[in-house]
């Protein structure tokens, strides 16, 4: 028997880079009963605009009051990473503390050589972990909910975390959603260079590659690692526990 939907609801899902985000995203485009948003801050940091339910927003201001304004008529769901800044957001108590704010999170050492290889000339605050700290904190300060989880629960117990994620948000679970047909997905066209595992993809499960660049022989990315692994250290201690 399938549950009921909830009432209406904003739920955001943070992540720093490389952190498995996209293969969550492509599970949540799998349901009918949420409207599921790729990146729309990123895409206004990189691109200048970004297209919310047919309509094209160029600021994130704009954008912030328009998913608290879609989100009171119909379950809204976007993920956004936080190798780009919207420090917009800090000033948007009602934003932080509407509806549920999730994090996902990753190990540095596993994000940077992944990132590398795609962006051999990044810089240190894409890494992500430090922005997303500060933005879980916002949150709380906030008053608003949230919850960390962290990436391999994701990817190693998929249905244990997205049932444990789905009830405390207050989402129905859904299992057909944990299986999709491969392929790119026009949602993320902005940014598909960054999504060329998740388009091969057909289900959640861990994928293990090895990068020539690492933080164990790359003295710069080791010191990317020593910024950010404190910040990674604090959100990992406070992750949802899977049953």
């Amino acid at each position: 028997m399938s549950a009921t939907a909830g009432p209406p609801s904003l739920l955001a899902l943070w992540s720093a880079p490389r952190s498995r985000s996209t293969v969550f995203f492509r599970m949540m485009v799998e349901r009918q009963d949420v409207l599921a948003l790729h990146e729309p801050f990123c895409n206004i940091a990189n691109d200048g605009s970004t297209v919310i339910d047919g309509r094209v927003v160029h600021s994130t201001d704009t954008l912030t009051d328009t998913l608290i304004g879609l989100a009171a008529q119909r379950t809204v769901f976007f993920k956004d990473t936080t190798d780009c800044f919207y420090d917009s957001v800090f000033a948007r108590p009602d934003f932080l503390k509407s509806g549920h704010h999730a994090f996902l999170l990753r190990n540095p050492k596993e994000i940077i050589p992944s990132y590398a290889a795609i962006k051999p000339d990044m810089a240190c605050h894409e890494v992500g972990i430090a922005y997303l700290h500060r933005i879980h904190q916002a949150v709380l300060d906030a008053g608003g909910s949230a919850v960390i989880l962290d990436s391999d629960d994701f990817v190693d117990h998929p249905e244990a975390t997205v049932r444990q994620y789905c009830a405390t948000v207050g989402l129905p679970f859904r299992a057909d959603a944990l299986q999709w047909q491969p392929g790119q997905r026009p949602e993320w066209s902005q940014s598909a260079r960054w999504h060329t595992d998740v388009s091969a993809t057909s289900t959640i499960r861990r994928r293990e590659r090895t990068y020539d660049r690492t933080t164990d022989n790359d003295p710069l990315l080791q010191r990317f690692y020593e910024h950010h692994i404190p910040f990674y250290e604090y959100l990992w201690e406070r992750r949802l526990r899977i049953s």
